[in-house]
């Protein structure tokens, strides 16, 4: 092996870089297909569950910039719990996190496939997306859907640049997530100015019937909106000055997020109403755009096809983030020697963790035939249950080494880490609760996943006990000839 496979990251992203990956995954596109969906079980009082994901999501962020502050090593969660806890536990921390982004990833890639044919169909490239046939492969010799395999080049087209240049890719992030914020402020300016936004359209605030225990089941459903901000801890290496930079990040990438979600739904409800952004369900956002945007304009014609530009954005910059995210933390496994040795590390020539990546793309491309709403139930399920480990891992760091360096202490504790512990358990019960009613499918497959990677983690664990020991023997045997 030579050295330059083994040396760490070159740090090239700055501040604005780290910020962007994390509002790049935040402001994908749940910004556009959740609404609706809250808005269905919460009625006006959606602008409740945005805000109060928004805060449980705020008291993880604190554990994270702390831990991140401590231990400035790529990985994310996983190379903080690797500091903390035992061999297994965190190889089992490793393998959830790789794959909720690699199944994230998946999912934002299937998002991106329909808007960018809606997009081709508004400016009349082709006839609407339902009426598109399939696409002659002829290496295969077979026809495929066209959002598949649109689904299959963005993922292919973002691992090739990520795969080349780390500054590369975080330059092509800031670049997205800057237009799709853009394109939501004129949104929001919009709908504000509009004749159409009324106060009256939050009166009354929760459904009939249901009244406010709606909030909860909704807050549940859309939390994934919310889970991203972590992305950028997997990063921490190739980030300057991580030890200040990424707390920052992590604090402006959520408070930005939760401001222009709020300003969104507010919006939207204020001049669709609940009931009809409901009735729109995932096409909510367009909907409301459609309803108050002038129409006529040049270039973009109408809101709507805003919208539609905005949401081709928000699915690259989301699938982009996890692309690098699932990569560095299984870069961070195999440089402990979790994974195999040749995933953790980095090319000679590129400079990225390029065997982690194309690795990485394997599963997430395969993973692009699992049904829809199985991949997104399967990340929000794993991502709960990482972020309350990592409330975990912050309260044991803090007891097991008290003296520790810490650059950034989150204020209160220990209430802020208690407290998301109790939320995100809260969540999890109530996202189980639904699978087992709604997606069976996606439980069965999430403990089928946690059973290969025990599998996975036993066999290399073999392997290395076996190399190691041939090893010894190699080394007995030659030691006495050395001597004569």
């Amino acid at each position: 092996m030579s050295k330059s496979q083994t040396r760490s990251p070159e740090a090239e992203l700055g501040l604005l870089d780290a910020t962007m990956i994390g509002m790049g995954a935040m402001i994908g596109a749940g910004i556009f297909v959740l609404t609706g969906l809250a808005a269905e079980i919460a009625g006006p009082a959606a602008i409740l569950v945005f805000a109060l994901n928004g805060v449980v999501t705020a008291f993880t962020g604190l554990s994270y910039a702390e831990l991140a502050a401590s231990i400035p090593k790529s990985g994310g969660g996983y190379a903080f719990v690797r500091e903390i806890f035992d061999d297994f536990a965190s190889f089992i921390m490793g393998w959830m996190l790789w794959f909720a982004y690699m199944i994230a990833g998946a999912l934002y890639a299937l998002g991106f496939a329909p808007n960018f044919l809606e997009l081709l169909h508004v400016y009349g490239v082709v006839p609407s997306p339902d009426e598109v046939g399939a696409v002659a492969v002829p290496v295969i010799d077979t026809a495929l859907p066209p959002a598949f395999l649109l689904a299959f080049i963005a993922v292919l087209g973002l691992v090739a640049l990520n795969a080349v240049s780390t500054a590369a890719s975080g330059s092509v992030e800031t670049i997205f997530t800057i237009i799709k914020v853009s394109i939501l402020v004129v949104f929001v300016a919009f709908g504000f100015a509009s004749p159409m936004f009324s106060g009256a359209e939050f009166q009354p605030l929760f459904p009939e019937g249901s009244g406010a225990a709606a909030v909860l089941p909704a807050m549940g459903l859309t939390f994934i909106a919310f889970e991203g901000y972590d992305l950028i801890t997997t990063v921490t290496e190739e980030v300057q000055n991580p030890r200040e930079n990424i707390p920052k990040a992590i604090f402006i990438s959520l408070a930005v997020t939760v401001v222009v979600y709020l300003a969104v739904v507010t919006v939207a409800i204020g001049t669709l109403g609940a009931e009809g952004l409901a009735d729109a369900g995932e096409a909510g956002i367009a909907a409301a755009a459609t309803s108050f945007m002038p129409t006529g304009l040049p270039v973009i014609q109408n809101g709507g096809a805003l919208i539609v530009f905005g949401a081709v954005f928000s699915t690259l910059t989301a699938l982009n983030a996890v692309v690098i995210a699932s990569s560095r933390v299984a870069f961070s496994m195999g440089r402990e020697g979790q994974l195999l040795p040749s995933i953790g590390q980095i090319h000679h020539r590129y400079g990225t963790p390029f065997v982690a990546i194309l690795t990485s793309a394997v599963v997430m491309l395969g993973s692009v035939a699992l049904p829809t709403q199985s991949a997104g139930n399967m990340s929000s399920l794993f991502f709960l249950l990482s972020f309350i480990i990592v409330n975990v891992a912050v309260i044991r760091l803090r007891r097991e080494r008290p003296n520790m360096n810490r650059p950034y202490e989150m204020p209160y504790y220990p209430a802020p880490p208690i407290i998301g512990i109790a939320l995100n358990l809260i969540l999890t019960g109530v996202l189980i609760e639904f699978l087992l009613r709604t997606d069976p499918l996606a439980l069965a497959l999430s403990v089928a996943w946690i059973v290969l990677g025990a599998v996975v983690y036993f066999a290399l664990k073999r392997v290395k006990q076996q190399s190691d020991r041939e090893q010894a023997t190699a080394a007995s045997e030659i030691t006495p000839e050395a001597e004569d």
